[in-house]
């Protein structure tokens, strides 16, 4: 049976790399936007497959009744793909609250509400996938993307909770971590910024790294598109997925270097007990 997928920031990027996939597959496809205008040509090319839907993740309001039309329209929502996002760069200390709360809203709370509107109908089925959209951001860190790398970060923590929690009704989780792929996500005007004090001069090296980065990273997202599909179809579907030879490489150092701080504070990190 071909499949139904809700895929959020469908518009452009990745999003709209896995619904090119998921059509080519033969699938179904749901594409939310906050500009669903700019799905028109997919919906012209397939209209008996493609649809378009209007949705800000940031309006967890609107997620139970986005998931309710689609699930009445459709009969089922086989694979829910948390997607929209945008990157921000700026140092900790000059990150404002209202800043790192607009990131939380996009990156946690609105795949959050998702998740628990599209689980109910999934957990029913016995049957059904989730997609995080995370990032090689979601398990390291550096100068300038501790905003980001935060909500990454819980996204990652929340998702291995539940995915321990709905296996047994037969519902995968898949945390997506690229590195640079070329999509929109560093283009002017999509990338969020703090404002700069030139205090942190390795923020500053990043802010030149996302100003510059835009249409030269080397990934391709419809090679990620088709391995994300063939992760979920696999018999043993990864929790986690990083994708890019950066994205590994980062990912494998980064658990090196835990990995090697642990072992060398082992010994008297373990004797914490009692004496008797």
């Amino acid at each position: 049976m071909n499949k139904v997928w809700l895929i959020t920031g469908a518009s452009s990027g990745f999003g709209r790399a896995i619904a090119e996939a998921a059509l080519a597959a033969g699938d179904v496809v749901v594409g939310a936007a906050r500009r669903p205008e700019a799905l028109d040509d997919l919906v012209a090319a397939h209209p008996d497959r493609v649809e378009a839907l209007r949705l800000d993740v940031a309006d967890t309001d609107a997620a139970e009744a986005a998931v309710r039309d689609v699930a009445a329209r459709h009969g089922r929502i086989d694979v829910l793909v948390n997607n929209a996002g945008r990157t921000h760069v700026g140092a900790f200390e000059e990150t404002t609250e209202e800043e790192l709360r607009a990131l939380f809203e996009v990156h946690v709370f609105g795949p959050a509400a998702l998740t628990r509107a599209v689980l109910p109908y999934m957990r029913e089925r016995r049957s059904g996938a989730i997609v995080q959209m995370s990032s090689m951001g979601g398990q390291l860190s550096f100068a300038g993307f501790s905003a980001y790398s935060a909500t990454k970060f819980a996204l990652e923590g929340m998702s291995e909770g539940l995915a321990d929690e709905v296996a047994e009704f037969g519902v995968k989780v898949l945390i997506v971590e690229p590195g640079a792929f070329r999509t929109s996500l560093f283009e002017t005007g999509r990338a969020g910024a703090s404002a700069d004090s030139g205090v942190y001069g390795k923020v500053s090296e990043t802010r030149g790294l996302v100003a510059g980065g835009d249409g030269t990273q080397p990934g391709d997202p419809a090679k990620a598109a088709a391995l994300i599909l063939a992760a979920l179809d696999a018999d043993s579907t990864p929790l986690r997925l990083p994708l890019g030879d950066d994205g590994v490489s980062a990912v494998l150092g980064h658990l090196d270097q835990v990995r090697d701080e642990v072992l060398a504070w082992e010994k008297r990190s373990r004797a914490m007990g009692f004496d008797d």
